[in-house]
């Protein structure tokens, strides 16, 4: 009875934990779009100067030391020793601050020369003030961890929701402020990154509120265990939190650098191809329009993700190859449906979409290129998940990394050539590489080869079906109103939501026409058995 109710417990945590984890990622996709409306593209190119950096700098402290402490304080739990597990969450609460602190003295004073390797030295403020944020998210991960070492995940998703929440909120108020007293976009870009200070505080504030509500139940916990064993020392809590943090951390960092890649290299890039600096600059900007836009359309590939990991161990721990086969390519072909429409909708329509969304046209070329990023980024995330329910955690994080290699070299040699559609294509291709080398590593350790002809027959008819109806909707409609409303922006925000509308209405019944998405597909999918239904009434399915 008490393994079924730990394993309940632990599905529902992990439930918990993933839609905090989506809903965080939908927040931080979606802010950019009024940010950059608020502050111009100068602004973003400022705010996405320094993000990656600190990005990077707060995986090193932070990334795999939740879990790190987490297991170490149920470990000791588990023998009785609740008195090893506090001296674990203390140990590691000192080394983790320290650490922050020395990541926040780095930053801060390193700040001029970082700077000047970004080819921009007004960025010196931005990157100070996102310093001050380092040394207080590190207790941040400490007290994370240490809930979910008592398996409480409540804390850690309320606390990850309210930290984004506060910080996009705080990033729009001063974005609209600096802009609105006194017109400079590196100041509503500090504004944007010290936002990060904030968000952190909200974050402990939250989980020193569950801390007193439990501090009371853990102490008559405490007076009732009795140590099992040797309690921990201090060197030995120290090496296990660095055996079990750092893999995670290495693994995690390679996640911001292509974004870091792109903050070292375009401006650069583009004015040693004889562009002028504030022409550079304004550049950048318009090339990051893209990555809100990217982030959003592999949001469910990471839902899949969360879902793909717990699906396949369980096979793999059962003996079960045919299910792991099965679950893999499902997995792939579902993420090959919806990546495909996606990034070809994003291609077609990227002209009325920037207009939309940014109020201009600067960049739809490489918005156009970059909306590839989705279909590729999405594949990895769901190959990379595959991998990690096999057991084979490093691979997909060592795979992402040749990627990174990749878009630095092709940054290097493809930005002075084409400017930002360059490094556009450079994204993708990076992608593409990291995504081909899980393929490969699939096949070679799962036995599982994915056959690529098979699986985008029926789905590359529905997109090009897809395609055509959202070209001349888009032409028509164009046509129609372009005599009638006289604002662009308008115009282009009527072409392109009815065009996405209609294409994604098209494509859904092009790909049950083709027999490309069965009612078993649709089981899989949340509410499936309702959709199914729906669809069944309305005579788009056969009964299942």
């Amino acid at each position: 009875m008490s393994t079924e109710r730990g394993s309940s417990q632990f599905v529902k945590g992990a439930a918990i934990l993933g839609i905090a984890g989506l809903v965080s990622k939908l927040l931080g996709a979606l802010y950019r779009i009024p940010y950059q409306n608020i502050t111009g593209d100068i602004g973003l190119y400022v705010y996405m100067q320094v993000y990656p950096l600190y990005t990077t700098l707060l995986i090193l402290a932070t990334a795999g030391f939740p879990i790190a402490i987490s297991k170490m304080v149920s470990e000791r739990l588990a023998l009785g020793d609740a008195l090893g597990a506090r001296k674990a969450f203390r140990i590691a609460s000192i080394a983790l601050v320290i650490l922050g602190c020395f990541f926040f003295f780095l930053l801060y004073f390193g700040a001029p020369l970082i700077s000047r390797l970004m080819g921009d030295e007004h960025l010196t403020l931005p990157l100070r003030a996102v310093s001050w944020s380092l040394p207080l998210v590190p207790l941040v991960a400490i007290l994370r961890g240490y809930f979910q070492g008592h398996q409480n995940m409540l804390p850690t998703a309320v606390s990850q929701v309210m930290e984004q929440l506060f910080r996009v909120i705080f990033i729009l108020i001063a974005a609209y402020w600096m802009m609105s007293a006194y017109q400079d976009e590196y100041l509503a870009g500090t504004g944007a990154v010290f936002a990060a200070f904030p968000g952190a505080v909200a974050a402990i504030l939250v989980l020193i509120f569950y801390w007193q509500r439990t501090s009371r139940r853990d102490r008559r916990l405490r007076a009732r265990m009795q140590p099992v064993g040797e309690t921990w020392s201090n060197r030995h809590i120290l090496r296990s939190l660095l055996f079990y943090a750092l893999p995670i951390c290495m693994g995690a960092l390679v996640l911001p650098l292509i974004p870091l890649v792109d903050s070292l290299t375009v401006v650069n890039m583009l004015q040693w191809s004889n562009m002028a600096e504030e022409a550079a600059k304004i550049a950048k900007g318009a090339y990051d329009r893209g990555q809100p836009l990217i982030q959003f359309g592999t949001f469910f590939a990471t839902s899949l993700s969360l879902a793909l990991v717990p699906a396949i161990s369980e096979a793999v721990a059962k003996g079960q190859q045919k299910v792991v086969e099965s679950r893999t390519e499902v997995a792939i072909r579902l993420t090959l449906l919806l990546g495909l429409p996606a990034s070809f909708g994003l291609a077609l329509l990227a002209d009325p979409i920037n207009i939309m969304l940014y109020g201009d046209s600067k960049g739809t070329e490489a918005l156009a290129i970059q909306a590839f990023t989705i279909l590729f980024a999405t594949l990895g995330i769901a190959t990379s998940g595959i991998l990690q329910g096999f057991g084979k955690v490093t691979l997909p994080a060592y795979h992402l990394f040749i990627g990174v290699l990749v878009k630095l070299l092709l940054n290097l040699l493809l930005v002075p050539l084409w400017g930002i559609s360059g490094a556009a294509l450079a994204t993708v291709l990076a992608y593409v590489t990291s995504m081909a080398l899980n393929m490969r590593a699939i096949k070679r350790h799962i036995g599982v080869k994915v056959k690529f002809r098979r699986f985008i027959g029926k789905p590359a008819v529905a997109v090009v079906i897809m395609s055509v109806v959202v070209l001349l909707v888009e032409l028509l409609l164009t046509l129609v109103l372009s005599d009638v409303i006289g604002s662009h922006r308008m115009l282009y925000t009527l072409v392109g939501g009815i065009a996405v509308v209609a294409g994604g209405i098209v494509y859904v019944l092009a790909l049950l026409a083709t027999g490309a998405l069965t009612a078993g597909d649709m089981r899989l999918l949340p509410k499936g058995t309702k959709i199914i239904a729906l669809l069944t009434r309305l005579k788009l399915v056969r009964e299942p």
